[in-house]
């Protein structure tokens, strides 16, 4: 079994083996139409327009048999009589209700694509405002590109399914039990050819179905595979290189590959046997009205055109059957797909706010953790009876050897994770009786992997504090050693950078995090290996800008490299998850422990 913990956080292989994939979950079926309902119903004004057009839609046009029959009968095929003005006024009627039905669906395909947007809008806003609510630990256990999978691919999937579907199901429902009613009306002992088609259709229809569920599921997962590897590969992609893994990736890219195209082929083939299966019964059924319909015909029983507009009432009556067939082997395509949307949007939250609980005011930075107990698995301690006290204004080192728990101190200072045991409180207030919005407002940070977005390096500066003007912005700039940088790009401050910075260095990424932390009015202030990618001269001038800009203010640094953290007020040397030392740099130099070997490892040569 694997256990790996990296950096605080859960990697993604655990001791249940490897948690990329979403957790599995069924839903019965009843209940995902119910669902899908609700959306349905929170655009009941488009919805009831779009039912209202598709019932007018399929009635006019059910006019048409029957004018037909009647402009064949007044013909007079075989009398010789024929009345040419009965004949040229039903076709006249035929070509005004054709017309007419060809208006509504227009506007029906109009209503529908309103309803579209809205639905498939409100369905992906109560996926992100999910997954916006959900815990940091969710996002530390599953691939962000399967997750996306869903956002995309799987709410497009409903959504055409919802939309285009249900109200193709509406038109035929309305076409069968019309054209039903009219073909009793020309001749009912013709309908007893449905009484054998029709129970046989249902029974095949409900027996691929049953097949077919369970493989649009798989579709869906291996579809979620595929893509949490791709991009888990594509953000690799320099390590990949640096160690000649290309051949690996590719091989493994053609496994998930081969398993995604053979679910989907798997999937489609049953899918696809809906159809054909259903109209090929759906003609036997129109031989058979044919061949006694002819009969009947012979013996005098029925008219020529009794007989046309009957045939085309059971085309009516089969093409839908047909087509709700067809619908039914997609839907369980939609019905996988939203099992998907509904795990994310019924993804458990972090918890609430305990009631009652207080907004973190004036906050002064008096820190401390008492006895904290804390692990990620159970029965796999990373931080055992941890205690410590962050004077307001003092800056706390805290360093150690990797997996010592480190950067586990920062999920918990900042609620990321909840401690199993012990208390964290801030100005003695337990952080657990305050909102977590007020108390992770009270911090900021910067991480070693620096976060960027696609916009101007001003917005990327500015977000630690939306308002603050461009005078503000480039102040934080200097005192981050990063202004003389960007006043040398071609727009300067307005130079848009993409995705995570890709067009800017790894030490100027950083760089511009630090002055986004810089410019933030914070009175706490967390630095996670925030230098590691920037060289030892500028990494010096920008801690002494850092003591400077947090006077009066709370520091928690982070750091490997020791030479960083020798002016800090407090140093914290864990092992284990315990407090093994803690002092000055030359207090705990003096001491000639733990610390002091660390310090020797990086700085002195044997």
């Amino acid at each position: 079994m694997s256990r790996i913990i990296r950096g605080g956080r859960l990697s993604r292989m655990e001791t249940t083996g490897d948690t990329r994939a979403l957790p599995a979950m069924r839903m019965p079926r009843r209940q995902i139409l119910k669902r899908l309902w609700q959306y349905l119903g929170r655009n009941r004004k488009w919805m009831l327009l779009a039912m209202l057009l598709s019932l007018l839609s399929s009635s006019v046009g059910l006019i048409g048999p029957r004018l037909s029959g009647l402009a064949i009968d007044a013909i007079g095929l075989g009398s010789g009589q024929a009345d040419f003005p009965r004949v040229f006024y039903y076709t006249g009627l035929m070509a005004a209700v054709y017309l007419s039905a060809a208006a509504l669906g227009y506007l029906l395909s109009r209503v529908t694509l309103r309803l579209t947007r809205n639905i498939i809008y409100r369905m992906r806003k109560d996926v992100f405002e999910a997954l916006s609510a959900l815990p940091v630990n969710f996002f530390d256990r599953y691939q962000a590109g399967e997750i996306i999978s869903v956002v995309s691919y799987d709410v497009d999937t409903v959504n055409e399914s919802l939309s285009a579907d249900f109200l193709q199901i509406i038109q035929s429902t309305v076409t069968v039990l019309v054209s039903l009613g009219m073909m009793l009306a020309i001749k009912p002992a013709l309908t007893l050819v449905f009484v054998v088609t029709v129970p046989l259709t249902a029974l095949y229809t409900r027996w691929i179905t049953g097949r077919t569920r369970p493989l649009y599921r798989k579709r869906s997962h291996k579809l979620g595979e595929l893509n949490g590897f791709m991009e888990e590969m594509m953000g690799g992609k320099r390590t990949t290189l640096a160690y000649g893994r290309e051949k690996q990736v590719l091989d493994a890219f053609d496994l998930h590959n081969e398993e995604a195209v053979s679910a989907y082929t798997t999937s489609e083939y049953y899918g696809t046997m809906v159809g054909p299966s259903v109209g090929f019964i759906n003609n036997i059924s129109l031989a058979l009205i044919s061949v006694f319909g002819a009969l009947l015909f012979l013996r005098g029983q029925v008219g020529l055109g009794d007989i046309s507009s009957f045939v085309q009432y059971s085309r009516r009556f089969s093409g839908p059957i047909n087509e709700v067939a067809s619908i039914i082997g997609e839907l369980q395509s939609a019905f996988s797909a939203a099992e998907r949307v509904f795990r994310l949007i019924d993804a458990k939250p972090e918890k609430p706010d305990a009631p009652g609980a207080v907004t973190l005011r004036d906050v002064a930075g008096d820190v401390r953790m008492d006895s904290v107990d804390f692990s990620y698995l159970s029965g796999v301690p990373v931080l055992k009876d941890f205690s410590m006290h962050a004077r307001p204004g003092a800056l706390i080192a805290i360093a150690g050897p990797t997996g010592a728990g480190k950067t586990t101190l920062v999920n918990l200072l900042m609620r990321f994770y909840d401690i199993n045991d012990g208390a964290i409180t801030v100005d003695d207030q337990d952080i657990y009786g305050l909102t977590r919005a007020s108390l992770r407002g009270a911090y900021t940070m910067v991480l070693q992997d620096s976060w960027l977005f696609y916009g101007s390096i001003y917005d990327n500066i500015a977000y630690a504090r939306p308002g603050a003007t461009r005078e503000e912005v480039e102040s934080a700039a200097r005192a981050a050693m990063i202004h003389s940088f960007i006043k040398r790009l071609p727009e300067g401050y307005d130079t848009i950078i993409g995705d995570d910075g890709v067009n800017i260095s790894k030490g100027q990424q950083q760089l511009i995090t630090i002055a986004r932390a810089m410019l933030s009015d914070a009175r706490m202030l967390i630095l996670d290996e925030a230098t590691s990618n920037v060289d030892t001269q500028t990494e010096q001038h920008i801690q002494q800008a850092m003591r400077q800009l947090m006077a009066g203010r709370t520091a928690f640094v982070i750091a490997h490299r020791l030479s960083t953290i020798r002016a800090a007020d407090n140093i914290l040397v864990v092992r284990e998850g315990n407090i093994v030392e803690q002092g000055t740099h030359e207090e705990l130099m003096a001491l000639g422990g733990f610390y002091q070997s660390l310090y020797r490892a990086q700085f002195e040569t044997y």
